[in-house]
């Protein structure tokens, strides 16, 4: 039988298909659940940075009483009862979780400064989490925000933050930087031991009857396979130029995803939208496909794989630049 392991932020895993931060991960029966299905590790859904500013200021007058003077004031962070659990209980479920399952726990951090993060990352560590995964969920509204202040933000973040913990360290970015190499790079410089790409950015509707503006996270499903290229396109672009582990997240459905991601140069590919939408068995399901897969294809393990179809690996590696766009546009039906 192919050898699906494989390593991530110093981790033996046994399998490169990993739960990533969603709220499936809230519930101590289904990380079970998860562990039963093959899952060689899981990343807990996040702690926000407004929840342990929340519990470190106590919901300063003006905030509290800011949040009523108007309708609309109310809308600008959530309320308290949004967080089903507070920083210190989302302490003891990193306990609790370990002490219910054998695979690694991952704890993850949803934020974009240091603040309290320093203090709740040392925190998580102690509570027994085996890596750390940094959400660094940012939408710079200020047109005064230059793009190289946040990419200092950033890179101060992770320094900060590795020099407080022993813990391997992951930075979930965005796709929105003006050379994601160079961020990789920088990263990487600033202490990450891996990227995880793409966070995915849950952009508001307006319903027209109400007029009001409506947040609704979208899953990705497989009939949007388009979610999948973008992470593709640039790990296949980072894999051998970084010295950091990747991580394909959005848009893995099936093995095929999660095959393709490998042969970018990912060392594992996460999924959460395929679970939520049609269950925690499908995780099984796809592992047994991607055996399948490599049996009839003659792959001997994921390594074998791993990065065959990066840029530096296909005869073409113009593919992932301007060339391959011209010769896409160029075949486009006349």
């Amino acid at each position: 039988m192919p050898d699906l392991s494989t390593t991530y932020l110093g981790l033996k895993l046994t399998s490169p298909l990993m739960p990533s931060a969603s709220p499936l991960a809230k519930s101590i029966d289904n990380i079970k659940r998860l562990e039963d299905g093959g899952a060689p590790a899981v990343v807990l859904h996040s702690l926000f940075e407004e929840q342990i500013k929340r519990e470190s200021n106590e919901l300063d007058f003006y905030l509290t009483h800011g949040a009523y003077s108007f309708a609309e004031a109310l809308t600008y962070l959530p309320e308290p009862d949004v967080f089903h659990l507070t920083p210190d209980q989302y302490l003891e479920h990193i306990h609790k979780a370990k002490e219910a399952v054998k695979i690694p726990i991952i704890g993850s951090l949803n934020g974009v400064s240091s603040g309290g993060w320093i203090k709740y990352a040392r925190l998580i560590e102690q509570a027994g989490a085996d890596a750390l995964e940094l959400n660094t969920y940012f939408v710079p509204t200020d047109p005064a925000m230059s793009g190289g202040r946040i990419e200092d933000m950033l890179t101060e973040l992770v320094s900060d933050v590795k020099r407080t913990v022993s813990l391997p360290i992951a930075v979930k970015l965005s796709p929105f930087f003006t050379s994601i190499p160079n961020m990789a790079k920088r990263l990487a410089h600033a202490g990450a031991d891996a990227l995880v790409l793409f966070n995915r950015f849950y952009q508001p509707d307006f319903d027209l009857e109400t007029l009001d503006v409506i947040t609704r996270p979208e899953l990705s499903t497989l009939q949007t396979p388009q979610a999948l290229r973008l992470p593709l396109t640039w790990i296949a672009i980072l894999y051998g130029r970084v010295n950091v582990d990747l991580a394909l997240t959005s848009g893995v459905h099936c093995a095929e995803d999660a095959l393709k991601a490998m042969m970018a140069g990912a060392n594992v590919a996460m999924m959460a939208s395929e679970l939520i939408l049609n269950g925690l068995d499908r995780l099984p399901a796809i592992r047994a496909d991607m055996i399948r897969w490599m049996e009839e294809h003659e792959y001997a393990s994921v390594a074998q794989m791993r990065g065959s179809m990066s840029q530096k690996s296909v005869a073409f590696p113009a593919a992932f630049e301007r060339a391959h766009y011209m010769r896409a546009i160029m075949n486009l039906p006349q």
